[in-house]
């Protein structure tokens, strides 16, 4: 047997050879290619400030990573008369109430929550609030039941009212539950306000069509309330729980009586009175505390101060005691609030608002640009020295100056007419309270 020649053999060896090398070099370029792109994935990852994926997740997590938003400033907002700003809030607020007793205040936001802040914190630096959340919806609207234990809310959502029953603890907090069952679904249109008799014997809900409903506290609807305004655009229950009142398209503001009987139980709603005077549609109206005084302001660029204390089974009708222009109204909506005594009038359009004197007609304040959004609520505390509002995620607490330089003008003309020691002494003390109030607030004028 011959062998090969040796050429041959060194040939074939180094043919083998070379095919080796290059297999070798191309796995070793696919590895280094791999290892390349990890590093820049990672290098991405951290620069873009993502944990490193170990795990090889999925793209599609990755990307939903990457796209987070990311949370919008808040409005920063200053003033001299600017108490407090209440700042928990990570959505926008779209309500808020004072409860009865003066202790609490209730907000809602579209963050799913409702708050409760305690009022005497609000002279603190730190405002602490509890929270009740809402489970797979948020509130639009929040009202306090009348002994401060449970509270009210209209659900986005759901479209219907949810009961929050609030239970105090032991170290002083509360447990928010929501009753077992909502409301039954009666609104076609969107809800605008809701509110609960400070009686506790009705619940009022109403629609922007034309629709109010008068609950009792069962879920059970009393009354169908038609108002015939083309559409409402507020409407709300008197402190004194006896009437129920509604604006919208027409010039007007229409007002009902809820009749109960002697036991207790419900008898009709019946037309009661109107405020007739604007030539232009209603955006919004208030109460006074006592219910003897009503404000309204209207597209036709006015507002107007009424007294209400009148006996309409007379046929006695409302009596205008003041009209003011304010010419935002004519092109945007607007909102208002009465204080307690009705001494001073808020106004709020856009994320702005002014403050006018209702004895003598004249504007003593402006704050403007107040919030980063459109002012979603106004309203005074039950004591009336400090006016809240809301229009983004915090609310804003003012100092009522108005008001107290009208309680300066009515206890001086008071003590003119004062007959004995003891009045005078008390008419004083009020004055000099008042006085002083205006002073550390920079306020009095000279």
């Amino acid at each position: 047997m011959e062998l090969p020649q040796m050429p041959e053999l060194m040939g074939l060896s180094l043919l083998l050879g070379l095919l080796a090398l290059m297999a070798t070099a191309a796995v070793a370029r696919g590895w280094l290619r791999a290892e390349e792109e990890i590093s820049s994935r990672s290098a991405g990852q951290k620069a873009n400030g993502f944990p490193l994926d170990k795990s090889s997740k999925s793209k599609k997590q990755k990307q939903q990573q990457r796209i987070r938003k990311e949370k919008p400033q808040q409005h920063n907002f200053t003033h001299r008369l600017l108490a407090a700003a209440l700042k928990s809030h990570s959505g926008n607020i779209s309500c808020m109430d004072f409860s009865s007793n003066g202790k609490y205040l209730a907000t809602c936001a579209d963050d799913r929550t409702v708050r409760i802040w305690s009022t005497k914190d609000f002279p603190q630096r730190e405002h602490r609030s509890m929270r009740a959340n809402v489970e797979l919806d948020h509130a639009t609207l929040v009202r306090f039941s009348p002994d401060c234990r449970a509270f009210l809310v209209w659900l986005a959502n759901g479209e219907t009212l949810r009961v929050f029953k609030m239970s105090k603890r032991e170290d002083g907090g509360y447990t928010f539950t929501a009753t077992p069952e909502d409301f039954p679904k009666k609104h076609k249109a969107p809800v605008i306000n809701i509110g609960i008799a400070d009686t506790g014997k009705f619940i009022m809900t109403a629609s922007s069509d034309t629709i109010i409903l008068i609950w009792n506290l069962k879920g059970q609807v009393l009354s169908t309330i038609n108002t015939n305004q083309m559409n409402n655009t507020h409407a709300a229950i008197s402190p004194c729980s006896r009437f129920v009142a509604s604006c919208g398209f027409t010039p007007d503001v229409k007002v009902w009586e809820v009749c109960f009987g002697k036991k207790g139980e419900f008898q009709e709603v019946v037309r009661a009175f109107e405020l007739k005077g604007h030539s232009a549609a209603v955006h919004f109206f208030a109460f006074s505390n006592d219910s003897r005084r009503m404000a309204s302001v209207s597209k036709d660029g006015t507002w107007k101060l009424w007294d209400t204390d009148v006996e309409y089974k007379k046929q006695q009708d409302p009596y205008l005691l003041r009209t003011g222009r304010f010419e935002e109204a004519s092109s945007m909506p607007c909102r208002l609030a009465l204080s307690p005594d009705a001494q001073v009038l808020a106004l709020a359009s856009g994320s702005s608002i002014h403050l006018y004197n209702t004895r003598r007609g004249e504007k003593e304040e402006c704050f403007e640009q107040v919030h980063g959004e459109y002012i979603t609520d106004l309203s005074f505390d039950i004591t009336g020295r400090l006016l809240a509002s809301c229009g983004d995620r915090a609310v804003r607490l003012f100092h009522n100056t108005p008001g107290h330089r009208a309680v300066v003008e009515e206890m001086q003309g008071l003590l003119k007419r004062a007959s004995n020691e003891s009045t005078r002494q008390r008419l004083q003390q009020q004055l000099t309270q008042a006085q002083e109030a205006l002073k550390s607030l920079g306020a009095l004028k000279k």
